[in-house]
């Protein structure tokens, strides 16, 4: 009997273990994750294979890059307060005649009213970013849709933008229930496969270094991630779009972007 027992109770252990075994797949694929990629090097694309949410940004059409095929380049900035220098950006964009999209928070709504006005005038798109910026695979699908719908319900207001079709989820958290409920509610997440550590105020380092960062990673269909809290950003986009354009890119909006690639 205790021989009978210690094997049923093998099997046991041995079908349990199967299970999570089974299971740890789905689990892995639930997140949450924070948005990485390997950088691009001499032109080369970048990658998100070894980040371990490659299948999950793939399943919801979430944006990493554009067609690798085209020399085309997207500009996405992040607003979640102002620092002076989205003007300056405005202005450069608006004389270089180059698209961007600016992901905004509720705070920068309510705090900057005139410059989300300026920037759907002027042909740019106006993204979401969140009501509050959450941590948002730590609230609920209701509280999900609220933070956007609140952003997107104010801008409208404020600049007559109907649609609002674009998702930056704050912090670059996101997880397999984010990604569905934004999708859900008609979002498209950007994400990026440009970027450097621009948003630190306390360690801006001149105009060349952020030029220097930008052009270093250009490649075909980049979309590029830039914080326009930086000073450095600012100074330096003129330069970049001009560099950007000797090299043959051409600036595109998120709404000409045909054809979505996730790297190597």
């Amino acid at each position: 009997m205790r021989k009978k027992s210690a094997w049923i109770h093998t099997l046991w252990i041995a079908a349990v273990l199967s299970l999570l075994v089974a299971q740890h797949p789905a689990d892995a694929l639930a997140g949450p994750f924070h948005f990485g990629f390997k950088k691009s090097v001499g032109g080369q694309l970048p990658s998100i294979n070894e980040e371990g949410f490659k299948d999950v940004v793939m399943k919801h059409g979430a944006i990493f890059l554009g067609d690798t095929t085209k020399k085309e380049l997207y500009l996405t900035f992040d607003n979640g307060y102002e620092n002076g220098y989205t003007a300056k950006v405005l202005d450069v964009l608006k004389e270089k005649q180059v698209p961007a999209i600016f992901f905004v928070t509720g705070h920068y709504v309510k705090d900057q009213p005139e410059l989300v006005k300026r920037m759907t005038a002027e042909g740019h798109l106006v993204g979401n970013h969140s009501w509050t910026h959450p941590d948002m695979t730590q609230i609920s699908a209701e509280q999900i849709r609220t933070e956007l719908e609140k952003v997107k319900e104010q801008v409208n207001t404020l600049t007559g933008q109907q649609a609002m079709t674009y998702l930056r989820p704050p912090r670059g958290i996101f997880s397999d229930n984010v990604l569905a409920v934004s999708k859900e509610s008609g979002y498209t997440n950007v994400f990026w496969s440009v970027a450097y550590k621009d948003w630190d105020v306390n360690m801006q380092k001149g105009a060349g270094f952020a030029y220097n960062q930008v052009v270093a990673q250009l490649h075909p269909g980049a979309v590029i991630l830039l914080h326009t809290v930086s000073k450095d950003n600012a100074a330096a986009l003129g330069s970049i779009i001009d560099e950007a354009r000797k090299q043959g890119y051409e600036f595109k909006s998120l709404d000409q972007m045909s054809v979505k690639t996730y790297g190597n």
